[in-house]
C-alpha cells in the first residue's frame, strides 16, 4: 500500500509523463480469492445420539497454498489446523478437511479459512440435547389392607425437570412376597400434569410400583414400592417327598434337595421360599444353608457341597394366612473321597508332516509316536490324538481330525492341503495318562 501511495504521488510531480511508470495489468499483483466454508452436515451439528464427523469444503483462486483453522468454544487462542485435500478445478483450487465433534465440543465454533494474504471467517454451532431428568413422586398403594380380590387403587405423578411430564405411559408392576422379582401389571398415560392413577386387583400379599421406561428424549424412573397386605383364613401347609441325595456321598461333592410345597386346598403352592437346614452328627443346632423358590407345582430343588454327616430337612416359614411347617429329616453319611487314580507322564515324537511343499488339494502325510513313562522307561501307548493346523500369517490353531496310535504308538494319518501353514499332534489324556502336545511341522502348498 505504501509503494502505490509513492507511485500516486510521484505521478502528480512529474506529471503525465510519469504514467508509463504504472505496472501494466499483466504484471499487476492480485489478491487470492478464498470462498465461504461450507459444512456438511449443516450446522447446528447434532451430536445427541454420537459423534458425528463433519467435512468443511471451500475454494480459492490465485494461490495453491490454503489453511483452514478450528477454535473450539471459549478458546481465545489461534485456532488448531485441519488437514486439507486439495483438488483442481480450471482457474480454482477446492479443498477439503473433516473433524469428529461429540458431547465434548458442544458450543459456538469459530473457522478461519486463510490463502496467502487473504482470509475469511465464521461460525457454526454444536449441540447437545440432554435428556430429561424424570422422576416418579407421591406414588401410592391404597387402602393397605384389603381382602382377597378387592381392587386397590394406585397412583402418583411423573415429573420431568420437576415439572409435570403428561402423555406418557406408565407401567403399574407388582412383586408378590417370597419374590424377588416385579411383573407387569397395567400401563396407563400420564394426565397433562403428570399425574397418574389405576385400579388394580390385589389377590396376593406384595408390593407396588410405577415404572416409566424414558424415550429418546426423556430418561427411565422408577417410584418408590407400597406395600399392600391381603387377609385371607389362616390355613396349613406341608412339605412332602423331602429328599437330600446322594447317600452315601463323598465329602465334597454336591447334594440336592428337592421335594414339594403343598397348602389345604391346594397340591402345589409356586412362589414360595423355602430353606434347607443342616444338624451336624452330635449337634443339637440346625443352621441354614440354602434355600429355593418353590416352582409352578409348588416343587422346589436346591444344592450344597456336602462336608460332614448330618440330617437334612426343609422349613417353609409361612405367610399370612398360611401357617408354616417342617418337612422329615433325611439322614446323608458323608464319606472321605478315594484318593484319585495316579496318572502317567506322555510324550509325542517324532512328528513329521510332508511332503514338503505340496500341490493344492492333494495329501499331506503326517506321523509320529505317543509314549508313556512306565516306571521310567517310555513305551509306545495306544491313544487318541487330535490333529491340529495353523494357517500361515494366523495365531488359532484349528482343529482338524482325530486319529488312533496303534498299540506300539505310532501314529499315521493323512488329510488334504489347502492352505501354508503349520501342523501337529495333540493328545488330551485319558484315565492312565496325562496330555502332550508335539512340536509343529511347517508345510508350504503351491499352486
Amino acid at each position: 500500500m505504501l509503494q502505490r501511495i509513492r507511485v500516486a504521488a510521484l505521478a502528480v510531480t512529474l506529471g503525465a509523463g510519469a504514467l508509463v511508470l504504472a505496472p501494466t495489468a499483466a504484471t499487476a499483483a492480485v489478491d487470492p480469492v478464498v470462498t465461504r466454508v461450507g459444512i456438511n452436515p449443516g450446522p447446528p451439528i447434532d451430536v445427541t445420539n454420537g459423534a458425528v464427523t463433519a467435512t468443511f469444503r471451500f475454494a480459492t483462486k490465485g494461490t495453491d497454498k490454503a489453511e483452514l483453522q478450528l477454535k473450539p468454544p471459549g478458546d481465545i487462542s489461534v485456532g488448531k489446523p485441519v488437514d486439507l485435500t486439495p483438488t483442481k478445478d480450471g482457474d480454482w483450487t477446492r479443498w477439503t478437511g473433516t473433524r469428529s465433534f461429540d458431547s465434548a465440543n458442544a458450543g459456538t465454533w469459530s473457522w478461519l479459512a486463510i490463502a496467502g494474504g487473504t482470509s475469511r471467517g465464521g461460525t457454526f454451532e454444536v449441540v447437545f440435547k440432554k435428556a430429561l431428568d424424570t422422576k416418579i413422586v407421591d406414588f401410592g398403594a391404597s387402602p393397605d389392607v384389603v381382602d382377597k380380590g378387592d381392587l386397590v387403587k394406585v397412583s402418583g405423578r411423573l415429573l420431568a425437570d420437576g415439572k409435570g411430564y403428561g402423555g406418557q405411559a406408565v407401567v403399574i408392576t407388582f412383586r408378590e412376597r417370597g419374590t424377588d422379582a416385579y411383573r407387569h401389571v397395567t400401563k396407563v398415560t400420564s394426565r397433562a400434569d403428570g399425574s397418574f392413577s389405576a385400579a388394580v386387583r390385589a389377590d396376593e400379599t406384595g408390593w407396588w410400583r410405577a415404572e416409566f421406561t424414558g424415550t429418546s428424549v426423556a430418561k427411565g424412573s422408577v417410584s418408590d414400592t407400597d406395600r399392600v397386605d391381603v387377609r385371607r383364613g389362616d390355613v396349613d401347609s406341608r412339605i412332602v417327598g423331602f429328599d437330600a441325595r446322594p447317600e452315601p456321598v463323598d465329602k465334597g461333592d454336591r447334594l440336592t434337595f428337592g421335594g414339594a410345597l403343598q397348602v389345604e386346598g391346594r397340591d402345589g403352592v409356586p412362589g414360595e421360599r423355602v430353606s434347607i437346614y443342616f444338624r451336624a452328627a452330635g449337634s443339637h443346632r440346625w443352621e441354614y444353608v440354602t434355600s429355593d423358590v418353590t416352582g409352578s407345582h409348588g416343587r422346589f430343588w436346591a444344592s450344597a457341597t456336602a462336608q460332614t454327616s448330618g440330617w437334612w430337612r426343609a422349613e417353609y416359614a409361612g405367610a399370612r394366612g398360611v401357617r408354616g411347617s417342617v418337612s422329615g429329616a433325611d439322614w446323608v453319611q458323608v464319606d472321605q473321597p478315594a484318593p484319585a487314580p495316579e496318572k502317567a507322564d506322555s510324550r509325542l515324537i517324532k512328528f513329521n508332516a510332508y511332503p514338503e511343499p505340496v500341490k493344492r488339494g492333494k495329501y499331506v502325510k503326517v506321523t509320529g509316536k505317543l509314549q508313556i513313562d512306565d516306571e521310567g522307561t517310555w513305551e509306545g501307548y495306544r491313544g487318541k490324538v487330535a490333529l491340529y493346523f495353523k494357517r500361515a500369517g494366523s495365531h488359532k490353531w484349528q482343529y482338524v481330525k482325530t486319529t488312533w496310535s496303534n498299540s506300539s504308538g505310532s501314529l499315521y494319518t493323512k488329510v488334504k492341503a489347502y492352505n501354508s501353514g503349520r501342523w501337529r499332534f495333540v493328545f488330551a489324556g485319558d484315565d492312565d495318562a496325562y496330555g502332550d502336545t508335539s512340536g509343529s511341522d511347517y508345510v508350504r502348498v503351491k499352486r
